[in-house]
């Protein structure tokens, strides 16, 4: 079939289709901005159910034009893109002078995808929606190129407060219920995240899932992207990265220990494997705060959702406090947050930085007790007195005196 007919296909097929039943982000993106509107995020984070939302405010399907480009009917380049725009008139001749609305998903398939868009937006509408598993879709090249015609927004896997809303649970932290409930459902999330799809299944449809998105993330966003020779080391490199999650790590620690297993990667290799992770939106890295940037070296490393640490570490089982260190990672980059860690001796979890100042210092421990209460204090206080802070906080699972009960801080009540 010629790729024009399976383009009329795929868009026929979904104005009779329609789209599917959905529930609503936090996230609230404008129907009408008169930008191109960016979307980028990990797989299966709930980037194409964004779009769907939007499509329901649009009471005329056939003024939108959907396609997703990992559709398997589909192997389009560069030059089959005007193709698209030629098979929509041709089913609509009618819309030429209509101002319709266009949606591309995971639209980073195709290279060369910005100048296109760009053409789109100058000569046909400004309604255009795209989404990505691409951080580099926001980088200063792909700006420039939309010369200020762009705005974006970053997806991640469900917030707390999102989960509960999804799972129609009332937001009660006052009676003993409402509080046991949240607690309970706050246990769940800390070991299997916040994937969409995940939310109701059983633990063995579970399971085989989240090994499914790590395969899909490795394998189609970093290996098949990026053309890589040696996959078995980019996996073990991944593997080994997720199973540290809120650890600090080291490229010549990690050079060493595979050179000890008989893996022979260069450091360079190394760095730019790791500039894969946090493009493809599997694993966060942050620095350890210092005014020069050349003396940002030391680096933690985050997992994008939980569940995929947990995939690859039996010792997480137990390890509730880098788990929670975890969520509160993601929570604070879903909040659009700059942050750092701070380690002069003792550390601090978290610094938080606004403009060209760092305004707040953040501690998370799951226990904040006798044992570990004067560690956590001295990290936040070298942090304080650093920066000269009015706001700090400790973040716990229990909530003390001292402390911030995580759950409250999730759903900041």
């Amino acid at each position: 079939m010629m790729i024009k007919e399976v383009i009329k296909t795929i868009i026929a097929d979904f104005h009779k289709q329609g789209t599917p039943e959905v529930l609503q982000r936090d996230i609230r993106i404008p129907i009408d901005s008169k930008k191109i509107t960016v979307l980028v995020g990990p797989r299966r984070a709930g980037k194409t159910y964004m779009l769907y939302s939007l499509m329901k405010q649009i009471t005329d399907l056939t003024n939108i034009l959907y396609i997703n480009f990992e559709d398997e009917r589909l192997n389009i380049n560069t030059d089959d893109l005007q193709t698209i725009l030629e098979s929509y008139f041709e089913l609509y001749p009618e819309k030429k002078n209509q101002d319709i609305y266009i949606f591309f998903d995971e639209i980073q398939e195709v290279k060369g995808w910005e100048k296109f868009v760009r053409r789109i937006y100058d000569n046909i509408t400004t309604k255009i929606f795209i989404t990505g598993s691409s951080a580099k879709m926001l980088s200063k090249e792909i700006a420039t190129s939309l010369r200020g015609r762009l705005i974006s927004y970053e997806v991640y896997p469900l917030s707390f407060k999102e989960y509960l809303n999804f799972k129609s649970i009332e937001l009660d932290l006052v009676s003993t219920r409402g509080k046991a409930r949240i607690i309970h459902e706050f246990d769940i999330y800390l070991q299997k995240g916040g994937f969409p799809e995940t939310l109701s299944m059983e633990q063995e449809v579970y399971n085989k899932t989240i090994s499914s998105y790590f395969e899909v993330m490795l394998y189609r966003d970093v290996i098949e992207r990026y053309s890589i020779s040696k996959p078995l080391h980019v996996k073990e490199l991944l593997r080994y990265l997720l199973s540290q999650t809120a650890n600090e790590f080291s490229i010549n620690k990690i050079y060493n220990d595979f050179k000890s297993k008989g893996m022979k990667l260069n450091k360079d290799s190394l760095y730019k494997y790791l500039d894969y992770f946090e493009d493809a939106f599997i694993i966060i890295p942050i620095n350890n705060y210092s005014e020069s940037i050349r003396k940002q070296t030391l680096r933690k490393s985050y997992t994008i959702d939980p569940s995929l640490a947990k995939l690859v570490s039996f010792s997480l089982d137990k390890d509730y406090g880098r788990l929670l260190e975890t969520i509160v990672l993601i929570e604070l980059k879903r909040r659009g947050k700059q942050i750092f860690y701070f380690k002069n001796g003792e550390e601090c979890d978290f610094i938080i930085k606004e403009e060209n100042e760092i305004t707040e210092a953040i501690q998370v421990c799951y226990n904040y007790n006798d044992e570990n209460k004067e560690r956590e204090d001295k990290g936040l206080k070298k942090a304080i007195q650093r920066f000269k802070l009015n706001k700090a906080t400790i973040i716990s699972y229990n909530k003390t005196k001292e402390t911030t009960e995580i759950v409250e801080w999730l759903l900041d009540m």
